[in-house]
């Protein structure tokens, strides 16, 4: 379990500070701070190992998953991201005694003790749930043909959708809507509010059904709201998945 919550935490990490870092000299420093602190966790909770593979990891994600999801291993990183998350939380339990930082770890819960394990899997879960998030949803769309940057103007063209690009000033509500979206899917279904999930689901494609009846004949704006939905609910609901068989298994 260790070794996906490193790993995860690692990369949702560093997709953040990618995004938010605008100075590359900056970016590059937060980069290589959060290497060390991923380190620094393995040496202290006798994980060196797992701490290792999961720079790996994340450099591997970083070179693979570029910001503008037109990389040449394309949806396929998040694929070997979720396979390696799943088979290492479900071979790898979570651990009784890690290292120096069992002996002073205590953060109780309603629910009973939080192990440190289960907590970097539940940090790691919750920052893939973010901007990671946002990077495999436009990976899917690029790989369907259903999103490409342009300059402006937001129109379709050869049955693709055309995204508007707005100005530095501009409010981009999808990349907050996306990660408070998919933190909420997590959360709700953790917590058992299936009702609450499935009406939240509901009113998402109620608000876009103005914009979706007047697609025309293309079907290119439909599609582009049904995949990349969908793909955003698979990783909160795989993700929820994951942190809940972290903590029951």
């Amino acid at each position: 379990m260790i070794l996906a919550g490193l790993a995860l935490a690692g990369v949702g990490a560093a997709d953040l500070i990618r995004r938010f870092a605008t100075r590359s000299v900056l970016r590059v420093i937060l980069l290589i701070m959060l290497g060390i602190a991923i380190v620094v966790a393995g040496i202290l909770s006798d994980a060196v190992v797992q701490a290792a593979i999961a720079v790996v990891v994340g450099l591997a994600w970083m070179r693979s998953m570029p910001l503008d999801a037109t990389g040449r291993a394309s949806f396929w990183p998040a694929v070997l991201l979720a396979v390696l998350a799943g088979a290492t939380t479900a071979l790898m339990p979570e651990r009784d005694a890690p290292g120096i930082i069992g002996t002073v770890w205590h953060l109780p819960s309603p629910e009973g003790e939080i192990g440190f394990d289960a907590a970097v899997l539940a940090v790691g879960v919750l920052l893939v749930a973010a901007e990671s998030g946002n990077l495999i949803v436009r990976a899917a769309l690029d790989r369907e043909g259903t999103w490409r940057p342009v300059e402006s103007g937001g129109r379709f063209r050869g049955g693709q959708l055309r995204q508007p690009q707005q100005g530095a000033s501009g409010f981009q509500g999808g990349r907050l809507i996306g990660p408070l979206e998919r933190l909420l899917v997590v959360v709700l279904t953790l917590a058992g509010a299936y009702s609450l999930l499935a009406a939240m689901l509901a009113a998402k494609g109620i608000v876009r059904f103005p914009e979706i009846s007047k697609d025309g004949e293309t079907g290119a704006r439909a599609e582009y709201f049904l995949v990349g939905s969908l793909v955003s609910w698979v990783v909160a609901l795989s993700a929820a998945f994951l942190l809940w068989w972290g903590v029951h298994s």
